[in-house]
């Protein structure tokens, strides 16, 4: 949940932009810089729940009134750890930004969001190796 570990793993992630201080929980703000389609831009999220090491959903803002939703999960399961995502992205302007939204980012989130999870299994395997 390390706003400063978000370059580790997210593959839009350009950079944080500002981040409250200690340790993430309800109400900690974030402003993030992505990239997408060629055009960098700037997401302010808050954390709306939090359970540490187990549980974080964000919800966000970005340009024109758009907003994201994302939920992080962690739970034990057949003696490892299952890690649960997801994301919504709702474009600004209702139905007509979402055929916008499709006919210009197409299938881009469901690619971004698959590469994100492998960067992210890599990065855990890695520490977890670096641990033993």
């Amino acid at each position: 949940m390390d706003p400063n570990r978000l370059h580790d793993w997210v593959t839009i992630h350009r950079r944080l932009v500002h981040a409250d201080e200690g340790p993430p929980r309800v109400g900690f703000h974030m402003d993030q810089q992505i990239h997408l389609r060629g055009v960098h831009l700037e997401v302010h999220w808050k954390l709306v729940d939090c359970d540490p090491g187990e549980r974080a959903v964000w919800e966000g803002r970005g340009p024109a009134r758009s907003r994201a939703r994302t939920e992080y999960a962690l739970r034990t399961e057949s003696g490892g750890t299952r890690f649960d995502y997801r994301n919504e992205f709702h474009p600004p302007l209702g139905p007509v930004g979402a055929l916008v939204s499709r006919a210009l980012v197409g299938g881009m989130p469901d690619r971004e969001a698959k590469r994100t999870l492998d960067r992210l299994r890599a990065h855990l395997e890695k520490q977890v190796a670096s641990d033993n």
